[in-house]
C-alpha cells in the first residue's frame, strides 16, 4: 500500500485543491465553470457575488491548480483544469447520490 501512494508533493497539491473548493464562493465559482470558461463579471453574475469578491476567489482556484485562465482581449477568462473538473465531478456526484 505505502508504495502505491503518491509522492509528497503530489499529496500536496491535491490536498490544496482539494481544500480550495471547501469555500463555498469557490464552490460554486467551480461548479459555474464546470459547464464553460467565463470572465470575472460572467462568474459574479451567475454566483451572485461582487466582482472583486468572484475575482479573488478565482484566482485562489487558479493558484490551487484547480482552474486556469488566458486572456481575451481585455478579459480574463478562467475554466477548470482537468484536477478541477474531476473534483467537481466527484463533488456534483455526490450532491446527486448523496
Amino acid at each position: 500500500m505505502r508504495a502505491s501512494l503518491p509522492d509528497a508533493d503530489a499529496l500536496t497539491a491535491a490536498a490544496e485543491a482539494a481544500k480550495a473548493l471547501g469555500d463555498p464562493t469557490r464552490l460554486a465559482i467551480a461548479l459555474a465553470l464546470d459547464a464553460e470558461s467565463a470572465c470575472v463579471c460572467d462568474l459574479a453574475w451567475i454566483v451572485g457575488r461582487n466582482e472583486r469578491l468572484v475575482s479573488h476567489h478565482a484566482r485562489l482556484l487558479k493558484k490551487a491548480g484547480v482552474a486556469r485562465s488566458h486572456r481575451e482581449g481585455k478579459m480574463v477568462m478562467y475554466e477548470l483544469t482537468e484536477q478541477g473538473r474531476s473534483l467537481v465531478a466527484t463533488i456534483a456526484a455526490e450532491r446527486i447520490t448523496g
